[in-house]
């Protein structure tokens, strides 16, 4: 099965080089299958990890930045991959 790991966070006003740098530096435990980062309007930043995993395998997830760095707590989502019919 493959698990989709989603993280995404709101950088603090004018921060949002700095949120995507520390992201980038943010080396992940083990080996993911793939791994994008992306980044949107309002200074969000998103990385996305998949992992061939059961969906509640423990998996290791991206830190909390610091406080000052962001406006908000980051928001994580889990997925499952589904067949196409």
């Amino acid at each position: 099965m493959t698990v989709a790991l989603m993280w995404e966070a709101r950088a603090a006003d004018g921060r949002g080089a700095e949120l995507l740098a520390w992201v980038r530096a943010q080396a992940p435990v083990g080996e993911p299958l793939r791994r994008e980062t992306f980044r949107a309007p309002q200074d969000r930043v998103l990385v996305i990890t998949w992992w061939d995993a059961p969906y509640d395998a423990e998996l290791p997830e991206l830190p909390e930045p610091c406080p000052e760095l962001v406006i908000r707590a980051v928001h994580r989502w889990r997925f499952e991959s589904v067949a196409d019919h």
